[in-house]
């Protein structure tokens, strides 16, 4: 039977953390435990769940959780994953899961994360954008988009925010061929979960870029995340795509649920991120359904049908 928030279980496999009020990744850490379950081995890098996770004498993890070298959480979910199966000791239900920020997958993580899709490790990946280095003062990341203010991006009469355009991992994720790799949003859980629960079920490397809003980043109110969460992707600026099928070679075509609504207009999603002003609005990732180019990369980018 497929997980629902109506059918999820109660127990809890990671509470009593540290978390900021608000935090859209600790808000997916907890739902993707639901669905993988108590026998999934978490590994996770030096970053805000890890932060807010791991605080001798306690842990916020109800199942087996490790932190990795910031560099290393694909590299450590590879040696869990061959270290269990050596040993016969991989249940059926064992996920071996990883849990990063954007900075520790797509900056200082993506060589690993790289390595483990071409030896198609059984691991799933889970990267939590904030679009910020928010663990340690919001600083820039290269999924920081353009015109965001951040601490090392200040924007003001005299600067202008973020002046680089948000990497697009998911492409290059997909690029590599990975047996099945999805993106998914806080503001919209159960489209997360259903992308967890058939992540859990393929063998080989798979990968979900959700984004998950930080109230102390954004300047949003601890309360707007699942909101802003949702306007993210209503307006264009983030998008939900999965592969139609799940393939051991590339997946490119890609749907959002459907043929979606046209986007709302910008301002509404940019004025509600308080802390986070922009020159000028980043540009939106289209709803034409007949075909669009996501992030709007220009020339060499493939094109997708949602």
């Amino acid at each position: 039977m497929a997980v629902t928030a109506k059918n999820m279980t109660d127990d809890e496999l990671f509470f009593g953390h540290k978390a900021c009020a608000g935090c859209g990744g600790s808000l997916a850490v907890r739902a993707a435990l639901k669905v993988l379950g108590p026998n999934a081995v978490a590994a996770l890098p030096a970053g805000c769940m890890s932060a807010v996770g791991f605080n001798f004498p306690q842990l916020a993890f109800a199942n087996n959780a490790m932190i990795t070298p910031f560099a290393a959480t694909a590299a450590v979910l590879t040696g869990i994953e061959a270290g269990l199966r050596a040993q016969g000791k991989k249940p059926d239900d064992c996920t071996v899961v990883g849990f990063a920020g954007d900075g520790g997958t797509a900056d200082i993580g993506l060589q690993a994360l790289s390595g483990a899709i071409d030896r198609n490790d059984d691991v799933l990946y889970i990267c939590y954008d904030n679009e910020a280095y928010m663990n340690t003062g919001i600083q820039k990341s290269s999924l920081t988009p353009f015109g965001a203010k951040t601490t090392t991006t200040p924007a003001g009469a005299n600067a202008h925010g973020c002046l680089t355009q948000k990497k697009n991992l998911f492409e290059i994720v997909a690029a590599h061929g990975i047996p099945y790799a999805a993106t998914a949003s806080v503001g919209y859980l159960p489209d997360f979960i259903r992308k967890v629960e058939r992540a859990r079920a393929i063998r080989g490397t798979r990968y979900l870029h959700v984004i998950a809003p930080c109230p102390t980043g954004w300047g949003c109110g601890v309360d707007e995340t699942v909101d802003i969460a949702k306007d993210i992707v209503d307006c264009g600026l983030w998008y939900l795509a999965e592969p139609l099928q799940a393939q051991p070679r590339p997946a490119r075509i890609l749907q959002r649920g459907g043929v979606p609504a046209p986007p709302r207009p910008l301002p509404r999603a940019v004025r509600r991120r308080g802390g986070r002003r922009r020159s000028r609005p980043r540009r939106q990732m289209g709803g034409d359904a007949a075909g669009v180019g996501l992030r709007g990369l220009g020339r060499g980018s493939f094109r997708h049908r949602y």
